[in-house]
């Protein structure tokens, strides 16, 4: 496979990215409500993919779910209720960096889930989501492919990068040992919740760039959407100054130093 220009890429990323604002203001008209999920592997990409799809959105209309460790009273309650919580409302978007299939992999893998636990989640999984989407939310999930040597590549360079080290977890490590066993789980997953209704969108991450425009792409053409056109606007011109008004000395304030 030939290498992405950057210079291509950073163009068909702009051109992206202007039809996800177009997306957004239909999302905002039509009072839509959108769920993208982010699974995969560690180091795969799905940082990058969110900031990207993010980045030129309203936050206001497109908010990020990144939940951390559950509390123990979260630990008490319904598995999936932590989650309904950062649900959107109409005119909404939401991307779960990582979602409730961290029972179905982490917690699996590293035992922080009983086997009981782990069962019900496959079994629950699939009905869960049929309700969110018969309730009218567009629900797409994507897993994030990448390979071992890749992964491995990517590691390494957090490592080495001061400041890409914290991206680094012991979870992680620990992860990077059980490659297999986050394999199997990966597997097993797919075989209970990969539904027609609601599918895995598997990812080829190996390639940064091509994984965000790829990811871009396919979000797009899963939810249809028309060109909003946006009101006009025009600035107006400044009010007319106050002659009573006496601007401060500019000396008078704390003024951060110019270093560059």
């Amino acid at each position: 496979m030939t290498k992405l220009k950057k210079s291509e890429y950073r163009a068909e990323l702009a051109r992206l990215q202007l039809e996800l604002v177009k997306l957004q203001d239909w999302v905002r008209a039509r009072g839509l409500r959108v769920v993208v999920l982010f699974e995969g592997r560690d180091a795969a990409g799905k940082g990058g993919v969110i900031k990207r799809i993010a980045e030129p959105l309203n936050p206001r209309v497109c908010r990020i779910a990144a939940l951390g460790t559950p509390t123990e009273r979260e630990k008490s309650q319904w598995y999936f209720q932590r989650y309904v919580a950062h649900l959107p409302a109409a005119g909404e978007i939401v991307l779960f960096d990582r979602s409730w299939y961290n029972r179905a992999g982490v917690e699996r893998v590293m035992g922080f889930c009983t086997d009981a636990e782990y069962r019900e989640f496959l079994e629950s999984a699939p009905v869960f989501e049929r309700l969110l989407i018969r309730s009218g939310i567009v629900l797409v999930k994507y897993w994030f492919s990448v390979s071992d040597e890749e992964q491995e590549r990517r590691f390494q360079d957090r490592i080495a990068d001061r400041t890409k080290r914290w991206k680094i977890s012991p979870m992680d490590l620990e992860a990077r040992r059980r490659w297999f066993d986050y394999s199997k789980a990966k597997d097993v997953m797919f075989a209970h919740t990969d539904v027609d209704d609601s599918p895995w969108w598997v990812v080829d991450a190996d390639s940064k760039k091509r994984a965000r425009l790829n990811c871009i792409s396919h979000l797009l053409s899963r939810v249809p959407y028309e060109d909003v056109e946006p009101s006009t606007l025009e600035l107006p011109p400044r009010g007319e100054a106050d002659p009573g008004y006496e601007r401060p000395p500019l000396e008078s304030q704390r003024w951060i130093p110019e270093v560059y």
